[in-house]
Parts: structure tokens; sequence; C-alpha cells
């Protein structure tokens, strides 16, 4: 089998991208187009100006899909190519995605500063494909930043995204179970961003929550001197979006420093 075309790759011919993404979920990618490709994501991400990689995450009902929906929306407002790799679960009949996040992201798909892919979880745990990373890396290539990696909802065993993105965000809802005193063992801890999303269906609750995520960091300090906010958002009516994008970048200018 012919290797990938990495400078068609890099022109963001979207035939090569969608077919190197397929050979990495049936894992035909030789040694030295994985070693490739790891080098020159790396080096492209390096010098970027847009932000880098960012996870999404959190428990099914909180409203992530939607909220990605919205940040593709921003990004784009700001001439960024962004790449969405939406993570969902399998059929149980032949293994492959429900595509959920394709119909509800339908809108961006004649767009051509966006890509959607939605991968099949194939009974990969931690909330990912196992090809997911690989493939946020090919998107990188073919120019698109930021790749925003939805996960596949399913509760607190979703910590596998914070090693394979630059910004974990943490998806809350008010009244959906997420308390701290259930979660903080799980997915809370690898946030560096919290949204407590519809706030429109109960404010008083969503404030409750807000309240004891400040308190929950405030007893446990991170080792880098990050303090992850806790932004408040209602996706139905386009609260907070813009807040959680400043939020992005103030991080992942942070993480920049940090490695500098």
């Amino acid at each position: 089998m012919a290797e990938i075309n990495l400078e068609a790759l890099a022109r963001g011919e979207i035939d090569v991208l969608a077919g190197a993404i397929s050979r990495g979920e049936n894992g035909e990618l030789s040694e030295r187009e994985l070693a490739t490709i790891h080098e020159r994501a790396a080096a492209l991400e390096s010098v970027s100006s847009q932000p880098g990689r960012i996870g999404i995450t959190g428990s099914p009902g909180v409203g992530k899909s939607t909220l990605t929906n919205l940040l593709v929306k921003e990004f784009r407002g700001s001439g960024a190519k962004v790449g969405v790799l939406a993570v969902d679960p399998s059929s149980v009949l032949t293994g492959g995605a429900l595509l959920g996040d394709r119909i509800r992201m339908q809108e961006h798909y004649v767009d051509p500063g966006v890509f959607i892919r939605s991968m099949s979880a194939r009974g990969h745990l931690g909330g990912l494909a196992r090809a997911t990373p690989i493939a946020s890396e090919i998107l990188a290539i073919a120019g698109y930043a930021p790749v925003i990696v939805e996960t596949v909802g399913v509760g607190q065993s979703e910590v596998e995204v914070m090693n394979h993105v630059d910004t974990t965000i943490v998806v809350l809802a008010p009244g959906a179970g997420d308390d701290i005193q259930s979660a903080k063992a799980g997915i809370l801890e690898v946030a560096d961003i919290f949204i407590i999303n519809k706030i429109d269906r109960d404010l008083e609750g969503a404030e409750k929550l807000r309240q004891e995520l400040i308190r929950s960091q405030e007893l446990s300090m991170r080792h880098d001197g990050w303090r992850a906010p806790v932004i408040m958002t209602s996706a139905l009516d386009r609260i907070g979006i813009t807040e959680v994008v400043a939020a992005i970048k103030k991080h992942q200018e942070f993480k920049g420093a940090d490695k500098g």
C-alpha cells in the first residue's frame, strides 16, 4: 500500500486526509508513517498561533455536542480551520459509529474550513477511539487548528483524553448527578476548564455546583499552578461561549509559557 502523500495532506486535499484517517482507524499505517506524522504534527503545533487540540468530555446529556457546534462557529469566525473528531458509541451489529454528532453538526458540512469525522469507540475504553490521537495529528498536518476532540460520553472513566490534547474541558450540568462528592475522583481531576452548561434550566443549581467546584480546587491545588476557571453556559441561548474561547486561549498561552 502506498504511503500517505504528506505534501498533498499539507495542502488540505480532503481525499488524502480522509484516507489517512481511515488507514489510522484500520491500523494500516506503517511505523515510518506514524513516526513522520508525530514529528510533523509536533513541529507544526509548536509554531501555530491558533489553539491546538481541545478535548471536551463529560457525562451523557450535558450538551457536549451542542457546545462543540458553537465553538466551531466561534473559531471559524476568527478565520481558523477547525477539525472535529467526535467519538460515538459503537453499533453492536457493525462496530461502526452511530453518527449522532454528524447529525447534530450538519450545518458545518458545507463549510470547507471545517472537517468533521465521527469515530467509533469500537469497545476502546477511556472515551476515545483507539485511532483518535493519530487522527488529531493528521488533521494538524492538514492545517486544522484547533482540533476539537469530543469524547463518547460514558462518565467518570473518560480521562484518557487529557493525554492527547492541550486543553481538557469538562462539561457538567446542574441536576444531572454531577455533584463534586460523586465525581471528584474521576473526570473532574483532569479539567483545565470547567463548563456548567444548561444554566437556563436551573440557575440556582448551577451556582451551587460552581461554588462546589471552586471550593474543591481550593482544597487541592494543581502541581502546575493552573486554576481551572468555572464558566456558566447555556448552549441553547449561546451564553458564555466567548468566555469559553477566551479561557481556552488563556490556558494554552499558560502552557506555552510554562514550556518556555
